[in-house]
């Protein structure tokens, strides 16, 4: 009874769902096939197998608050007037896809409805006006956080060095703080 209402809420089609395991935060939902010989991804005639791939996960619909993955080993199959090929799975659109048909669907069904939410909206406005700097810091790999660090001393070293005569010793104090100096002081080793 668990393993076919867990076979049609994920769409397995006519796959099987072999057992159930929790990684962390996430549901793995392992598939296998039945004892029927594997489908070419071209025209979906049964076709001779050729050999195995390592197991492979799909992004489900998620679970409550769990995200969830159907997980498979897929066949390779051969056809002669293909090659090679990856044998088709019952549950996403394409043998390349990362994602169940389930999901694309729950995700396309979510996208216009996104659209007229004043969050999404806001936040789609900051992505696209800031699409350059997210996409140089993706890039590179850096981000802004030693600034913002620096920053943060600086602020601080301010609010604590109000009523100071003299600017230069508020300078001074600054210099300070973001230096991180380690004089060697008498009597201990330098670390």
């Amino acid at each position: 009874m668990q393993k076919s209402v867990l076979k049609r809420a994920l769409g397995l089609g006519t796959d099987v769902a072999d057992g159930v395991r929790i990684e962390g935060e996430s549901i793995i939902v392992a598939a296998g096939p039945r004892r029927a010989a594997p489908r070419c991804p071209v025209r979906g005639r049964r076709c001779d197998g050729y050999d195995a791939l390592p197991a492979r996960r799909w992004r489900a619909p998620d679970a409550g608050s769990a995200r969830c993955y159907v997980e498979r080993a897929p066949r390779r199959v051969e056809r002669p007037e293909h090659g090679v090929k990856a044998g088709a799975v019952p549950w996403a659109r394409t043998p390349s896809s990362r994602f169940t048909s389930a999901f694309g669907d729950q995700v396309a069904w979510l996208a216009p409805h996104m659209r007229r939410m004043p969050e999404f909206v806001e936040l789609s406005r900051k992505v696209r006006r800031k699409r350059g700097g997210i996409l140089r810091s993706i890039a590179l790999g850096v981000s802004n956080a030693r600034v913002e660090a620096v920053n943060n001393k600086i602020k601080v070293a301010i609010r604590q060095g109000y009523g100071f005569r003299n600017a230069d010793d508020l300078i001074a104090l600054i210099m300070l703080r973001c230096s991180d100096p380690r004089p060697a002081l008498p009597g201990r080793a330098t670390a």
